[in-house]
């Protein structure tokens, strides 16, 4: 069981690559705050409070779009709604004692690197492991935003749109790895890409806000993917049985042994 200290110093350990990662990513998000208007320090302010790379994305695509706000209510809620899962899994990790604070604040960063380390850590989740991951990977994730939105202002406007790429570049980076791994993964991606093809070009259904197109999507393939391919096991879950089943398996051994001896 780590200390106090030992679990806020290797938080910030691990927290160190993501930062990095994150200055990257945030300093193509920063290219497209700055085509939807934001300033440097309101395009910072955003990622600071928000920690969304695929929300924060949609929200500046939709304001420089000029969406209305239910639209945009919407797919930023849809978009980020995996959080509210990562959130109740996570919660099952801390000491059934930890403060409701210390929840909310941990609460406040878990994204989806946060909640990878955190979640492998073993046994019980010290808040102070995401505190110092969030030490640095914050900075990183507003630093990269604000210098992303400086440099879309000097850059010519090739380069910035040369840069702008680079986030559909980790978008991809992101679905690859789990498509590698699951056919039902990679089928299901495919067949959003080829539908969204086809919703922006059909003669009704184009005329649909790009947004809510997305949001329809988004609903319809995500609920015929949960019941058309169910998961029945949660590995998290699983892990903790198989954990808690040993030395159950081990005292009834001990049990056994030591009634024998008895006898």
């Amino acid at each position: 069981m780590w200390t106090n200290r030992q679990a806020f110093r290797n938080g910030i350990r691990d927290g160190i690559p993501i930062a990095l990662g994150y200055f990257a990513v945030a300093f193509t998000l920063g290219i497209v705050a700055k085509s939807a208007g934001f300033t440097a320090v309101s395009a910072a302010i955003v990622s600071a409070t928000n920690l969304a790379s695929a929300g924060q994305y949609a929200g500046f695509t939709l304001v420089r779009d000029n969406a209305a706000y239910i639209e945009m209510a919407i797919m930023i809620l849809v978009t980020n709604a995996r959080y509210m899962l990562m959130s109740s899994a996570l919660s099952q990790k801390f000491d059934p004692s930890t403060p409701f604070f210390h929840r909310l604040l941990v609460g406040y960063g878990v994204t989806d690197e946060i909640f990878g380390i955190s979640i492998g850590v073993p046994g019980k989740l010290n808040p102070l492991y995401p505190y110092g991951a969030l030490l640095v990977a914050v900075p990183g994730w507003t630093l990269g935003t604000f210098f992303g939105v400086v440099m879309g202002n000097i850059l010519p406007g090739r380069v910035v749109s040369a840069l702008s790429v680079g986030l559909y570049g980790m978008f991809i980076a992101i679905i690859i790895p789990p498509s590698r791994k699951s056919k039902v993964i990679l089928g299901l991606t495919s067949i959003s890409m080829v539908l969204s093809a086809l919703f922006t070009y059909m003669p009704l259904i184009s005329g649909i806000p790009s947004g809510f197109r997305v949001i329809l999507l988004t609903v319809a393939i995500s609920a015929a993917a949960s019941i058309l391919f169910p998961i029945k096991d949660d590995p998290y879950l699983a892990d903790d049985h198989a954990t808690n089943a040993i030395p159950d398996e081990t005292h009834q051994k001990d049990t056994i042994r030591s009634t024998d001896h008895e006898a």
